[in-house]
Parts: structure tokens; C-alpha cells; sequence
């Protein structure tokens, strides 16, 4: 039988907005405090997640790796007594890598350690040899613009923040192509390096010849720097068999327990199953996804069944696509208007501090008061802003929308790289984050009315 905690004060919803009236901490604290013992009681989501990671490897979109690990967690889910496991076909886009090296030539020999970027075409079989040009930004490449025709451009761009450096990897292959190079080379986006190169999606615009896109490492674009700065003639071999091909069918998997009042109703949560076909996708985002389908299986074990279904989709192709959550948005047709919340976890399951919420005021006031019952472990703050790219597209239909926040300080050193595997994260910071998406999850699934639509005024 399922278990509702109930308490004797009359219906949230005979006692004004639940928010203005306070009710939902003190209603909802032991059903809280019982989701968050259980999901600290032992180490689940992290042996699950190291399974799926060292038997699966990186779970490329297109790769075979990637459509076996999501055979096994349907097989798991249903496992695991979940109700409504299933699959939803989506074609996704196949990028093949091929063999790549990059080699400094002049003034001195010695090889480069790269990673060609998502989408990239390729150099063909002899590769690209040419003079190095490096620049600090776009200005600085249109201010030099004549200096690059027939060159290498390497954007040395610092990490300042993702959402700003992450610019010259998404679009540096068009802007160095309007000015007649060859090729383009971008420093990782990362903070911190131990020669580890970063991979990542790349853009091309129609109107602009396609040329070779790939990142370097922050030590070898530096050093590429300070030898212009020298004065010294820079010679780069780029040899890349990267190719797109036709596009691939996958999946998105999905379970939920299913409301018990407004089984229509849903608070959709999750993340996504793809990843770089380096590293094992451990954190980015192998981890998301666990989180997510672990707080499910602690509401189903621990008897827990909400008014409205909570649903844990496993996203495909996040990385190089987004066609998971697009097609999960455009499956759902009309539906997208029953969708209460979205919540996505996607920036690695480190300790959590809280949510990011996009909605209306009336929506983070009751989100916020709802968070307030995971300060207990430090996870009780609510901010403005918040979301994810898989559930995007449903937060552009009006859904609210959350994003799990956590400590980032480490996880832009192995984002995209051979480095993200197990050994980065922690048991108990997974529980925790186990225990955030369960609490946020259930508590507005189970409450008598569902949050305000509409986003919040301007300020």
C-alpha cells in the first residue's frame, strides 16, 4: 500500500496561497526528513552510477555504448517496480571523430594534445599545415583580420565564466572563417588543466566557408602565445578524420510513480544519459540522471505516492543536439500545459546548496518555502534563475523550471574531457543530492494546487 503523510490542519488551499500562509514546511517536514534519511543511509546512487559507468564507458549520441546503457536502465527501472517504464524513439545527430593530432612543427617539434570539437568537418588525409595566428578575442581577430588569411587562428581566450568563454569554442570556426583561415584552434574552456584537452559542440553558418574546428590545452595555447609574443615564426600540422554521417535512432527512458489524485498533473525530473565520447560521462551528466531516477525508486521504497505523477526522463543527446528534449516537449503535445515543474540536474552531483527556479513570484515564493526544508543539509536555497538545456523547451512553453545547484568549484576542470569518471565524485554528495531532487520532487507533486504559471515581472 502507498503512504501519504497527512497532518490533522485543514487543506493547504482552505488557508489562503500556501505560500503566503506558511504551511508547507511544517506540513511536509516529516515526509522531508524521512526522504532525506533514507537517501543517507547508504551509497546507491553512486554504485549504480559507477556501473553504468565503467560498463558502458562514454555514451556518445549515435554510438552503440550509448543505446546498450539505456537498454539496461529501462531493464533496471522495471527492476526496480517503477511504474510506466518505456522508451520514446528519437533520431539524433552521429558525429564520428576519427583519428586527429595536432603537432607543433616550428620552432620547435613536439606534439599538441587536442580533442576535435562536436561537429567539426575534417582536414582530409594529408591534414592542414600553416602558420599560427593567436588572438586574445573576436576584436582582436577583426583588428588582425589580414593577418589571418591562409593561417591557423587560436582563439587564447582565460576562463572567465562558462556562459562567456565558451563563445569562442561555439562560434570561433565562423569568425576565423570570415577572415580567410584554415583552420581554427580554441584553449579549452576550463579553469584549471593538467594538459587536458576539452572537447565540446561547435557551430557552422551557412553563409561562411567550413573549416576544421578543435581545442588545445591552456598549457600549449599559452605557450603558443608567448612565442608570438617573441616574435617567432609558429607552424601547426592539424590532421582530423572527423565526419558527420546520417543521423541515428535512439531514446528517451522514462518511469514515474503515478499520482494519486491528478495522475495528469506531472513534476517531470531528470537529466541526460549522452555524453562526450571521452571520459565516462560520470558527472556530466551519467550522474543527473541517477540522482533523479534514485529520488524516484526512495519515493516508491519508502511508500511515498504524491497527488500528482513525478516522472524521471533520461534525456538522449544533450550534448551535440538537444533532440531528447525537444522530442520529449513535442511528444507531449497539449499535455506540456499539465506539466507543473521541470527540474534538470546537469552541473555534476558535488554538494548541493539548493535550486534555481524560473517561474512566476507567487511560484518561487511556495518553491522556496518548500526548499527551506532541506537546510537541514545545507541544500535550503532557493535563488532566481534556474532551469537546464533538456528541459528547455518545456520552460519555453511556461513550465517552471529548476536546475539543481551545487559546488562548482571542480567541475569545469573535467568537463568534456577524459577525466570525468568516477573517482571525481563522492558517495555522501550524491546521497545528498539524492535527497534534494526527492524532497523539492515530491513536496510540489504532492501539493493541493499546482504552482502559478506565468514568469515573473521585470525588475
Amino acid at each position: 500500500a502507498h503512504l501519504r503523510i497527512t497532518a490533522s490542519p485543514p487543506p493547504l488551499h482552505a488557508q489562503g496561497t500556501v505560500a503566503d500562509s506558511g504551511a508547507i514546511a511544517p506540513r511536509y517536514r516529516a515526509v522531508a526528513d524521512r526522504l532525506i534519511d533514507g537517501a543517507l543511509a547508504d551509497s546507491a546512487a553512486y554504485a549504480r552510477l559507477a556501473l553504468l559507468t565503467d560498463r558502458f564507458g562514454p555514451r556518445f549520441s549515435g554510438t552503440p555504448a550509448l543505446e546498450r546503457a539505456i537498454d539496461w536502465l529501462l531493464g533496471e527501472m522495471r527492476t526496480d517496480g517503477l511504474q510506466n517504464v518505456r522508451a520514446e524513439r528519437v533520431m539524433v545527430p552521429h558525429w564520428v571523430r576519427g583519428a586527429e593530432s595536432a603537432e607543433l612543427v616550428l620552432p620547435r617539434r613536439q606534439r599538441l594534445h587536442m580533442l576535435g570539437l562536436g561537429g567539426s568537418i575534417g582536414t582530409g588525409a594529408k591534414g592542414i599545415t600553416a602558420e599560427v595566428l593567436v588572438v586574445s578575442s573576436f576584436d582582436d581577430l577583426r583588428s588582425r583580420a589580414a593577418q589571418a588569411k591562409g593561417r591557423i587562428v587560436l582563439f587564447d581566450v582565460p576562463f572567465t565564466t562558462y556562459g562567456e568563454t565558451v563563445r569562442y569554442r561555439g562560434t570561433g570556426a565562423i569568425e576565423a572563417a570570415k577572415a580567410g583561415a584554415l583552420a581554427s584552434l580554441v584553449r579549452s574552456v576550463t579553469p584549471v588543466s593538467l594538459r587536458s584537452p576539452h572537447t565540446g559542440g561547435m557551430g557552422y553558418d551557412s553563409t561562411v566557408r567550413r573549416i576544421p574546428g578543435a581545442a588545445i590545452t591552456v598549457e600549449d595555447a599559452m605557450m603558443l602565445h608567448r612565442m608570438q609574443d617573441r616574435g617567432e615564426k609558429i607552424v601547426v600540422t592539424l590532421r582530423m578524420g572527423a565526419r558527420t554521417v546520417p543521423d541515428a535512432p535512439s531514446r528517451n527512458a522514462m518511469a514515474e510513480i503515478t499520482g494519486s489524485e491528478r495522475p495528469d498533473e506531472v513534476v517531470v525530473m531528470g537529466g541526460h544519459i549522452d555524453s562526450w565520447d571521452v571520459g565516462q560521462g560520470a558527472m556530466d551528466d551519467g550522474g543527473g540522471v541517477v540522482v533523479a531516477w534514485e529520488a524516484l525508486r526512495l519515493m516508491q521504497r519508502l511508500g511515498l505516492r504524491p497527488r500528482r505523477t513525478v516522472r524521471v526522463v533520461a534525456w538522449t543527446n544533450e550534448e551535440n543536439g538537444l533532440r531528447g528534449g525537444t522530442a520529449y516537449r513535442d511528444a507531449r503535445g497539449p499535455e506540456v500545459a499539465k506539466h507543473v515543474l521541470a527540474i534538470e540536474s546537469d552541473g555534476g552531483v558535488f554538494a548541493p546548496s539548493g535550486f534555481g527556479f524560473t517561474g512566476s513570484d507567487s511560484a518561487f515564493a511556495i518553491v522556496r518555502e518548500a526548499g527551506s526544508l532541506l537546510r537541514r543539509i545545507g541544500a535550503g536555497t532557493v535563488s532566481r534563475g534556474g532551469g537546464g538545456a533538456d528541459i528547455g523547451p518545456l520552460m519555453a512553453q511556461g513550465v517552471p523550471g529548476m536546475g539543481l545547484n551545487v559546488d562548482g568549484t571542480r567541475y569545469f576542470w573535467y568537463h568534456h574531457t577524459d577525466a570525468d569518471t568516477m573517482d571525481k565524485l563522492d558517495p555522501r554528495e550524491m546521497a545528498l543530492c539524492v535527497a534534494a531532487m526527492a524532497v523539492m520532487s515530491y513536496v510540489i507533486a504532492d501539493l493541493p494546487e499546482p504552482l502559478p504559471r506565468g514568469l515573473a515581472p521585470p525588475r
